[in-house]
């Protein structure tokens, strides 16, 4: 009975959306949209601001197979801001295995607990293993070619205190653009480079075309879930933009094709905050011969 109340509550929400807007004006329908991509913003500002966001990003070290002793000492393979103990352990890499162990009385902890040696569970995993101490927080990260690394925050991290926001383009609805989705069948490989020179070969679902003006455009998605997800470059990177392209969600499509394109959302990658991403790069075929003046603008100097 429970389940279709809510059932209830919720399609009365819908129902009431849909007629609320429906019988709104177009200023008012333009303000509703205009509000809601400064709601979308503000949201993506606090999800920067939280203390395990890219900001709070402050090391990357790629593990050599063998031992790799870490701590702030000079001396360790693997060197931590001087905060961490001068010795906290060694991290072993042995085909494919990454094992850590701690040095008698260093607190590392793992999920609350204290931690002295145990096996590390990498991010291609849903729930990577995660190691804490003080303001520290780190975790295995794997990337083609069998590369392993230690990806290092601070939740107290001067980048991640000092943060003001993104500088953005004005929304402006124009940029809101319809799209018609052309599957790939079967899933076409694309090329999907890196930032650390690696290229990956990922699988795209298909494609949305879309016209700016009177020019008729293309871009690979890739699958991100529950919507697509799209890495893409154009005329303004380097200049106005993040050089190194910016990233756009879409939902997908309708049972007919369409969906829509907002660049109003197009956002910086990691890598524009901070050189210690392994952020992907736009396909050649998404490298847009036309300037994108919508979403966020450049910030900082990241791997630029």
């Amino acid at each position: 009975m429970k389940k279709i109340k809510k059932l209830a509550a919720s399609v009365f929400f819908v129902v009431s959306a849909i007629f609320i807007i429906a019988n709104c004006s177009d200023k008012e329908k333009d303000d509703l949209y205009l509000k809601g991509i400064e709601s979308w913003r503000e949201n993506r500002i606090n999800s920067l601001k939280k203390p395990d966001s890219w900001l709070s990003l402050t090391g990357l070290y790629w593990l050599k197979e063998g031992e790799n002793k870490f701590g702030s000492d000079k001396s360790n393979e693997i060197i931590f801001p001087e905060k961490a103990p001068k010795f906290v352990g060694s991290i072993f890499l042995s085909d494919s295995v990454v094992t850590i162990k701690i040095i008698d009385g260093i607190q590392v902890l793992n999920e609350g607990k204290p931690v002295a040696e145990m096996v590390l569970v990498n991010d291609m995993s849903a729930k990577p293993t995660v190691l804490t101490h003080g303001s520290l927080s780190w975790h295995i990260i794997k990337r083609a070619g069998n590369k392993y690394g230690i990806r290092l925050k601070d939740s107290q991290s001067e980048l991640l205190k000092n943060f003001g926001g993104i500088e953005t383009f004005p929304a402006n609805k124009d940029w809101k653009l319809e799209a018609r989705f052309s599957p790939y069948d079967p899933p076409k490989k694309i090329i999907v480079p890196n930032v650390i020179g690696i290229a990956e070969e990922e699988g795209s679902p298909g494609k949305l075309s879309f016209k700016i003006g009177s020019e008729e455009f293309t871009l690979d998605v890739l699958n991100g879930g529950e919507k697509y997800f799209i890495v893409f470059a154009d005329k303004t990177n380097g200049e106005e933009t993040y050089g190194a392209g910016r990233f756009l969600t879409v939902e997908k499509p309708d049972s007919t094709g369409k969906t829509y394109i907002d660049f109003n959302k197009a956002y910086n990658p990691p890598c524009a905050f901070t050189k210690y991403a392994t952020c992907p790069l736009p396909p050649r075929q998404n490298m847009l011969k036309v300037s994108i003046e919508a979403g966020e603008k450049i910030y900082g100097e990241g791997h630029n």
